[in-house]
């Protein structure tokens, strides 16, 4: 019996502290998606290797589909939980900032041949670069309001959420420009001889320069102490409208690599559909990683784990048939579960109620 209620009182313990970890909603989240449409319908899973219209082998399937679509979101939760957790405010204006630097991409790439170009007029390298400086500068615009002139993020970023769309339609002249050149279409699709989506590598390779940025520097502890308490981090020699502009300027550069991989997914750009409402899905993956909305401590690893389990519940709505219109709806639903389970007093409440339990359950079994 003693032993027993040893074992209960150590598995409650254990259980305790794995409802306390922060990624434990986003891995909970995940879990529940796999099981669901495990039961539902196992072919879910099913990878299969198939030609594209060029006769290249690509991988097909819903989950190549998931990790393919929720690469912009991915790059851009790295950015948004940076903004959150130095600014305690969310940046809304990157649907539309994506929209002017996949604007400014097509705009260099054809350069004075007209909107519909032969061949393109620059190296795709230098139209991303540029792209990279004209969003970092609306990220240091967002930043300036936010740091120095202390306007609310929300409030802030709602500039460029309202105009950044026209401004894209702006640069290139109300015109719909469209790249023939096949080469472009490898950054959002597939690269020739390469069956995995190339967005996935690009998701990768920005996870790995975040890691080793938070891991060799000092930002990660900055951002930190800067969204705790940014007077005592002022105390302690910081500066803390710097790192707070920082993180938009961060936010900026997320936004041209999804910029750039939106305009080549289609060779082209919508400027009222692009990126439509993926701010939203940005701040839910922050939220659903356990991040505090208000700003401070954060986890990247769970905030882009979050946004693939956004990606997984749309793709798993789609699967099953679910109206567009009532989709938002549908992820609202179980979004606000995810984030109120999500919530520390919830968390720290299950964690009792499970201590309250353990003990008694093993004392039965005994």
């Amino acid at each position: 019996m003693a032993k027993n209620l040893k074992n209960g009182k150590s598995i409650g313990s254990m259980l305790i502290g794995l409802f306390r970890q922060q990624i434990f909603i986003p891995i909970a989240a995940l879990m529940i998606l796999v099981i669901f449409n495990l039961i539902a319908d196992p072919s879910f899973f099913k990878i299969t290797m198939g030609q594209n219209n060029a006769g290249d082998p690509i991988l097909s399937g819903y989950l190549v589909t998931i990790l393919n679509n929720a690469s912009e979101l991915a790059i851009l939760a790295i950015g948004m939980t940076l903004v959150t957790a130095a600014s305690g405010g969310q940046d809304i204006s990157v649907g539309a900032t994506i929209a002017i630097a996949g604007s400014v991409i097509l705009r260099i790439l054809c350069g004075a041949a007209g909107p519909r170009p032969e061949t393109m007029q620059a190296p795709i390298f230098v139209a991303f670069l540029v792209a990279c400086v004209v969003t970092m500068l609306f990220g240091a615009f967002n930043g300036a309001l936010v740091a120095y002139f202390k306007i609310q993020p929300m409030v802030a970023t709602l500039i460029m959420f309202t105009a950044g769309r026209s401004i894209a339609a702006w640069i290139n002249n109300n015109q719909l420009p469209v790249i023939k050149d096949v080469s472009f279409g490898y950054f959002g699709n597939y690269i020739p001889g390469i069956p995995v989506p190339t967005p996935v590598f690009i998701a990768i390779l920005c996870m790995i320069i975040i890691a080793l940025v938070l891991k060799f520097t000092n930002l990660g502890l900055y951002v930190q102490a800067v969204g705790i308490n940014s007077h005592s981090s002022r105390l302690n020699g910081l500066n803390p409208e710097l790192i707070k502009f920082v993180t938009y300027v961060i936010m900026g550069l997320c936004v041209a690599v999804a910029g750039l991989i939106k305009v080549s997914r289609i060779s082209t750009i919508n400027y009222s559909v692009i990126a439509k409402d993926i701010e939203m899905d940005a701040i839910l993956a922050v939220a659903l990683g356990g991040n505090a909305l208000g700003g401070g401590k954060f986890s990247m690893t769970a905030s882009i784990l979050g946004a693939y389990v956004i990606q997984f519940l749309t793709t798993t709505l789609y699967k099953f048939e679910v109206p567009s219109d009532a989709l938002p709806a549908y992820k609202a639903i179980v979004v606000i579960i995810l984030v109120v389970m999500s919530a520390p007093i919830v968390r720290e409440k299950m964690g009792k109620l499970w201590k309250k339990i353990a003990p008694k359950k093993a004392v039965k079994e005994a």
